[in-house]
């Protein structure tokens, strides 16, 4: 049964939002004079912009609060994330934003593309041209040109320049990171699990601004603390409970609200599989290939997306997850409006139903609470498939 253990994150800010600490790290590396470089995808090279001695930070929002200012301007019916990141903007009241020196953006979908067109007076910004059609010969050779350009962009704009080898090390340091987080991940797939998704969640968010070697000390105390859990028989959720893996569109804020639904009926997450979760670390960057901008075209062009297409990549790396976690189901979240994700859906669906014999729930939702009751409910019938 779960009793209550020590924050596996223990910090100054031990018990804030991940937000506010991620805010407070990326305030401390202005104050050490480090420049932020926003970015909305994780398509954007972090091992580039580190290789400048920039920091990296996110600028996807997933709150309702600003809903409603940026449907003065955008459509109702447009994704919310999308909406929610403009109204922040609007508003000027992004932190993330406000910190940001340059900001990345990468055509991964229109909605986003657009927005970008009416956010791009406000800071200098660069657009990627993202290759969607990742298995064709040219799409490794139009990326690296992508990621190139990027380059130029931020040597421009921050006037400095980086060598091939600051970037093979940013390569190392990104993967000492997925290897660390990875190692958290295992910890989730022990049957039963003695790590939670809100301690998942808090670990994936840090891992989105802070480097390699900031995060290496909070990953090895986490590490500590799971192995000590691990020994003195302790376990995540109810006994018995069932185990699920969430996928789809990246939750966060508001939208986190599946994930609480999920285990207040009873349930036990044990897999984030979105590229606000677990897809981002799923592979590693190879390294002393002679060509590094070329390695991290070839792993960053393998993340499979919705955008992406075919995206057989993610029903692959769907089976492992489901291989390594056991879930007892599997549930997809669709952001409203996000129709690459809720078509794909289809496929995801009938891989995991029949090939995998699970039960599947797909969830099409915005960052309201307005249809809480209604995804109760449903998620109450899909747990109650897995407990007969």
């Amino acid at each position: 049964m779960m009793t209550k253990q020590e924050p596996l994150i223990d910090d100054e800010y031990t018990g804030e939002p991940p937000a506010k600490r991620l805010l407070a790290y990326l305030q401390s590396q202005r104050e050490h004079g480090l420049r932020i470089v926003g970015i909305y995808c994780c398509y954007a090279p972090v091992e580039l912009i580190r290789a400048l001695d920039l920091v990296p930070a996110s600028l996807c929002a997933f709150s309702n609060a600003t809903i409603e200012a940026a449907e003065a301007v955008l459509p109702a019916n447009l994704c919310p994330l999308i909406k929610s990141s403009y109204g922040f903007i609007m508003k000027d009241a992004c932190p993330f934003f406000a910190v940001a020196d340059a900001v990345i953006g990468e055509t991964t979908c229109d909605g986003k593309k657009k927005m970008f067109e009416l956010i791009a007076d406000r800071k200098p910004m660069h657009v990627m041209d993202l290759p969607q059609l990742p298995d064709e010969p040219e799409a490794i050779d139009d990326w690296v040109a992508a990621i190139r350009k990027l380059r130029g962009f931020l040597e421009s704009v921050f006037e400095r320049t980086t060598t091939d080898e600051r970037i093979e090390a940013a390569i190392r340091e990104t993967n000492v990171k997925s290897r660390r987080l990875n190692e958290v991940f295992e910890y989730a797939a022990l049957n039963p699990p003695v790590i939670g998704w809100p301690e998942l969640y808090d670990a994936l968010f840090l891992a989105q601004g802070a480097s390699g070697a900031d995060l290496a000390p909070i990953l090895d105390g986490m590490l500590e603390k799971l192995e000590a859990r691990k020994r003195d028989g302790y376990v995540y959720g109810p006994k018995g409970a069932p185990t699920v893996l969430v996928t789809g569109c990246p939750v966060g804020g508001d939208s986190l609200k599946v994930l609480h639904i999920i285990e207040e009926a009873g349930g036990v997450i044990v897999a984030l599989d979105a590229c606000s979760g677990m897809k981002p670390y799923a592979a590693l960057i190879e390294e002393g290939t002679g060509d590094p901008i070329r390695a991290i075209a070839a792993r960053y062009l393998k993340i499979p997306c919705s955008c992406m297409t075919p995206n057989d990549r993610r029903l692959t790396e769907l089976d492992r997850l489901i291989e390594k976690f056991k879930p007892d189901a599997v549930v997809d979240v669709v952001l409203q409006a996000c129709h690459s994700y809720n078509i794909e859906s289809i496929k995801v669906g009938k891989a995991v139903q029949d090939k995998h014999g699970l039960p599947f729930l797909k969830v099409v939702t915005d960052y309201s609470q307005s249809d809480a009751g209604q995804i109760r409910t449903r998620v109450e019938a899909l747990l109650e498939m897995c407990r007969r």
